[in-house]
């Protein structure tokens, strides 16, 4: 046996004479009873003419018979945990001779564990401050709002416009809306809207060329000079509801709105925690990838890459967008992601070591669980889609899943939790108002 690279063997393997033989006269035989010669009934040719007429069958069954097997027996005997497929090369396969070939392939890689107990990493305390929960407070008033028409009169800043629109040059699918709602002024409308709109009254028309940022949303219309024609068909206001209680019943199960911001307070909390908890977990894993370094095989390290490029194309499907259009020069892609794809079947080997020593699994109880959760999605019942679950792997995957899960929650138990140095809280706080 010989050690190539890493994760990567060769063997060369001879097969003896007698084996082939034994070997031939199975294919043979098995060849006897399926064909039919002139002259012979089925099943009743001398072997001599069948090896005469099928010799390349003949060779060829043989050839997968013994080279599968006598690999299979040498890895067994050589105590190799081979992934994937061997390629096999340099076979020598002559009549009288013994059959000699080489074959290549990656093994699951060995290594010692570490300590991973203890880890330092920084945790920060999740908070509810009373201006946050506000915060959410008045979102959900701005949802509640009514928007009231008031008399005519010319638009000003935080008005909200009530405009026909239609393109008259400038994009090759013409734009038409009866009834489209702009805020005077506001950050999220495009400065010629304002511009253009600011002074008009209801049934004013104005005819103006509207200029779109080369990453607008809407890819018509981004990086494009479009001429549109408005028309004003109404001035509104917005109305937001009274915070009292009666806001609050209307919101759902609450008597109060003390309990509204109660329930608000308590949900903020748990995303805040989820995220931080997240982001400890993350540290470790970075840091117990640090300290074990080792060959992972490049089987693994290919298959996480691909499942990563499907998660990123079935994610471009999703916005309507056709990755055939966009050009991609999908090898460099690939190569990009190697470094970071190698690092995550690194990690993931770890935890299930980590898992094995722990004795950390999922419990029927809770694959039973996520497999309910999946059957409420779908809308079906739960036996048809645990039998679904089950053929196609998933229910297999599902029990991963919540081992690893389970594996980062030891971890992060186990490890020792630092507060954040300043500048890493405030860095914090601008993510969070980013994520909300």
């Amino acid at each position: 046996m010989a050690l190539v690279e890493g994760c990567k063997h060769a063997l060369e393997i001879t097969v003896p004479v007698a084996e082939i033989e034994q070997e031939t006269e199975r294919a043979v035989a098995a060849i006897t009873v399926k064909v039919r010669l002139p002259g012979f009934r089925p099943g009743k040719a001398p072997p001599s003419l069948v090896k005469t007429r099928f010799a390349g069958d003949i060779r060829q069954e043989v050839l997968d018979k013994l080279v599968p097997r006598a690999f299979n027996q040498t890895v067994k005997k050589e105590h190799l945990q081979v992934v994937g497929q061997p390629n096999v090369s340099e076979v020598h396969f002559h009549a009288g001779e013994p059959l000699k070939f080489k074959a290549e392939f990656e093994v699951a890689p060995e290594f010692e564990l570490g300590e991973y107990q203890g880890i330092a990493a920084t945790y920060a305390e999740p908070e509810a401050p009373e201006s946050d929960v506000n915060k959410r407070i008045e979102e959900l008033r701005d949802r509640k709002a009514e928007y009231v028409n008031e008399d005519p009169r010319p638009l000003v800043d935080g008005d909200y416009a009530v405009i026909s629109l239609e393109s008259l040059s400038g994009v090759a699918e013409r734009v038409q809306q009866d009834e489209l709602i702009l805020k005077i002024g506001d950050e999220a409308t495009l400065t010629a809207f304002t511009e253009n709109l600011r002074g008009t009254s209801p049934g004013d028309e104005r005819e103006f060329d509207v200029t779109y940022p080369a990453d607008y949303e809407r890819e018509t219309l981004a990086g494009r000079t479009v001429r549109f024609k408005a028309s004003v068909k109404a001035v509104r206001r917005k109305e937001l509801p009274e915070l009292n209680d009666e806001f609050a019943k209307d919101l759902g199960d609450y008597q109060n709105l003390d309990e509204v911001k109660d329930a608000i307070r308590k949900a903020i909390l748990a995303e805040r925690e989820h995220r931080a908890q997240d982001d400890t977990k993350h540290q470790i894993i970075e840091k117990l990838v640090d300290a074990h370094e080792f060959a992972v095989p490049d089987v693994y390290v290919d298959r996480q890459i691909e499942q990563g490029l499907e998660t990123q194309l079935r994610q471009l499907a999703s916005q309507g967008i056709d990755p055939r259009q966009l050009k991609l020069d999908w090898q460099k892609i690939r190569e990009a992601q190697k470094d970071r794809a190698t690092r995550d079947v690194r990690a993931s080997l770890i935890l299930d070591k980590i898992a094995d020593r722990e004795a950390i699994g999922a419990t029927q109880e809770e694959v039973d669980r996520e497999v309910q959760r999946y059957a409420r999605q779908q809308r079906e019942a739960v036996a048809m889609v645990r039998a679904k679950l089950q053929k196609d792997g998933t229910l297999n995957r599902i029990a991963g899943q919540i081992r690893t899960e389970k594996t980062l929650s030891f971890l992060f138990d186990k490890a020792r939790k630092e507060a954040p140095k300043p500048e890493e809280k405030i860095e914090e706080k601008k993510e969070e108002a980013v994520g909300e």
